[in-house]
């Protein structure tokens, strides 16, 4: 397919073995995108990931990084920048944790809103000033809709994601005139859906509660993201029903919300 006005020749994805990150680096190979950096802690599954996406044509380079460790992303990033311009970054890193174990241990919790939020807001800034400098470029930061309301179910994670989510739209704010972009997006739960505890089987969309069946896949999400790009929104919903859902779900009272199967 012929290169897509629109469509930046270069990305960084932070979080290099993201699911949702992967499969929209991967459209956008599709649609002209040519030098991938796919920044993560080194592995094998980091390596697998680079090694497929050059399947599709894509110059695919990898470099370490580590949400955990603010103190080293101005220089792992900046190796990214100093190669060349980046047209794209995509925030993608995340971890869901384990609500009933990490309420129990505090230092475990800690770690989670740190990669969630602390990590974005690090690599956050490191990402917009680079692109600054360089006078161009968009930054999209994956939030979530456990963003926009806390739940009994997960209020750690929703927690951290709100407070990165609140970050992304100020930096928007912050990068007005300055030719950088800055979009959130925020899906609902993505397929396959897999509960944080070890050991139990992947469920999918059917057996997910109800306030959560607007459910999509990654490549749905990727679609989404390009969508946005193009027409330069700030905040994208997946699937865009949700968007409704959510506003209805935070203007109920709070007992009334304790109680729905969520």
């Amino acid at each position: 397919m012929p290169y897509a006005p629109g469509i930046p020749r270069s990305l960084l994805l932070l979080g290099g073995t993201s699911e949702i990150g992967l499969a929209t680096v991967r459209r956008l190979i599709v649609r002209g995108a040519r030098t991938v950096w796919l920044a993560g802690r080194p592995s094998p599954a980091l390596e697998a990931a680079a090694a497929g996406l050059r399947t599709l044509g894509a110059e695919v380079r990898t470099v370490a990084f580590d949400a955990l460790d603010p103190g080293a992303h101005a220089e792992a990033l900046g190796k990214v920048f100093a190669e060349g311009p980046v047209g794209l970054v995509l925030l993608a890193f995340g971890v869901p944790g384990d609500q009933a174990r990490d309420e129990a241990d505090p230092p475990a919790a800690a770690r989670v809103a740190q990669t969630n939020y602390t990590g974005g807001v690090s690599a956050g800034l490191v990402c917009a000033a680079a692109l600054q400098a360089q006078g161009h470029g968009a930054l999209v930061v994956f939030s979530s809709v456990a963003a926009e309301r806390a739940r009994r179910a997960d209020f750690l994670y929703g927690s951290g994601k709100a407070g990165l989510d609140a970050f992304t739209q100020g930096l928007g704010d912050a990068m007005q005139g300055t030719g950088v972009r800055v979009m959130v997006v925020r899906p609902g739960f993505v397929r396959p859906w897999t509960p944080a505890r070890p050991g139990q089987p992947p469920r999918d969309r059917a057996q997910a509660p109800t306030a959560l069946t607007m459910a999509a896949t990654p490549g749905e999400v990727a679609v989404a993201v390009e969508a946005g790009l193009r027409r330069g929104a700030e905040t994208v919903w997946v699937p865009g029903a949700l968007r409704m859902l959510a506003a209805a779900l935070r203007l109920l009272p709070r007992p009334l919300f304790r109680r729905l199967p969520i």
